[in-house]
């Protein structure tokens, strides 16, 4: 199936940020959206903006049975899912002096197993329907290392090869989209314990960060390629970022 129109698109991490930004643009360009997040009153009004070619779920990605059940809400009310969106993500950054542990698990736990849940759960209706397109929100962090971002962009490069590596091993049976924004206007920076890095990081969103939307048409662009193209890694940054 090419293009976007009567597609079934399940997203994690929809309530907000890129995920909703996703979900606005591809309501808009035909989808059938099956949106996955922790915070369902927001979920709920999304849903209700979009209409009805949107179903949502609870979803905590740390819970693999969550993905499993989002899984199934596509299959149940759509009859298939041609995508899966992976882009619940958390960055509670800060200097590894910090010892901040249970926030390292955190990252872990929601960055790359969430990925992970996500994979097992929608890799076998993949298979069985000969099609199907995993799209996974990675960071350009995989790309470069900061002091204050060791742990997170150690998720994201867990991420990269994770998906070069389900790529590789599709045998052309679906297709598989790694994107990495750069700085994105969201709520990062609040994420960080530590005060001085969330200004920083808050001080440069302020000066440079881009719009969710452009994330959200990158993924567009790579949902509307013909079947037989892969746009497999694709790095939306600001103009002035370094």
């Amino acid at each position: 199936m090419s293009g976007i129109e009567g597609k079934v698109v399940a997203i994690t991490g929809a309530s907000s940020g890129i995920g909703e930004a996703t979900a606005l643009l591809l309501a808009e360009r035909g989808a059938r959206l099956v949106l996955g997040a922790r915070r369902e009153d927001r979920l709920g009004d999304l849903v209700a903006k979009l209409g009805g070619e949107a179903v949502y779920a609870r979803t905590d990605v740390t819970r693999r049975e969550d993905l499993q059940a989002l899984v199934a809400l596509a299959q149940e009310r759509f009859g298939r899912l041609d995508v899966l969106v992976s882009n619940a993500g958390v960055g509670p950054i800060s200097p590894l002096d910090d010892l901040r542990v249970d926030e390292w698990d955190e990252m872990v736990d929601v960055n790359i197993k969430g990925v992970l849940h996500g994979i097992a759960a929608a890799l076998p209706v993949f298979r069985a329907q000969l099609a199907g397109h995993f799209v996974t929100t990675a960071s350009t962090a995989a790309f470069t290392v900061v002091p204050a971002m060791a742990v997170y962009a150690g998720t994201k490069v867990a991420v990269r090869s994770i998906c070069e590596g389900l790529r590789q091993e599709s045998g052309g049976a679906f297709r598989v989209t790694t994107v990495f924004p750069g700085f994105v206007h969201t709520d990062f920076a609040e994420a960080s314990s530590n005060p001085e890095v969330r200004a920083r990081i808050a001080g440069m969103r302020d000066q440079i960060a881009i719009s969710p939307d452009a994330i959200a048409r990158a993924v567009a662009f790579a949902l509307e390629q013909p079947a037989d193209v892969d746009v497999n890694e694709i790095a939306v940054r600001p103009a002035a970022q370094s």
